[in-house]
């Protein structure tokens, strides 16, 4: 990227949780699937995306198969053009862990989208967020959970200048709040 390229001037990050799994026996738990209240939530949560055009420049995916088939169902309502990035870093990831990778994505994407797991993205919503709707924060805390969204705004102009409690929490939505 050259100096005269544009920077957005906030940063936009989409915390979604992978959809409710099952718990198949002999399965390990990287390869669980979706339950069937995941294969309906999941739907539920990208037009939701859709309708609030919230649509990512760009989506991390948590290697495990729940997580992919989270992105697969929320893809088919958003446009087919979103650029997505499968990785195992978010696979069990904690808070830190996480943070650090969103540190490495490259400036010139503005609104970030990760679908992965609980505690870590529990624990980095409540890390990052310095202010917001207090009952959404306070929702936030007490539980994230499955299918559910944050969407934290970052005033700053590359995402390696995140830091703890710097975001702003514009909404936590769930797959229940939509029905």
């Amino acid at each position: 990227m050259n100096a005269a390229t544009k920077l957005p001037q906030k940063r936009r990050l989409l915390l979604l949780r992978h959809a409710k799994s099952a718990w198949p026996e002999n399965v390990d738990d990287h390869d669980r699937p979706l339950a069937s209240r995941g294969e309906k939530a999941a739907p539920l949560m990208g037009r939701y995306l859709a309708r609030e055009k919230l649509i990512p420049d760009l989506v991390l995916v948590s290697s495990a198969r729940r997580t992919q088939q989270t992105w697969e169902l929320v893809a088919k309502k958003l446009p087919p053009s979103i650029a997505k990035k499968d990785t195992d870093e978010l696979y069990e990831a904690s808070a830190a862990k996480i943070a650090a990778v969103i540190q490495t994505i490259d400036p010139s994407i503005g609104t970030l989208l990760l679908i992965g797991h609980n505690p870590g993205f529990q624990d980095l919503a409540d890390g990052l967020i310095g202010a917001g709707d207090p009952e959404a924060c306070i929702d936030i805390k007490e539980k994230f959970p499955t299918a559910a969204l944050a969407v934290i705004e970052f005033d700053v102009d590359r995402w390696k200048q995140l830091k703890p409690k710097s975001g702003v929490l514009e909404r936590f939505v769930t797959p229940r709040s939509l029905v």
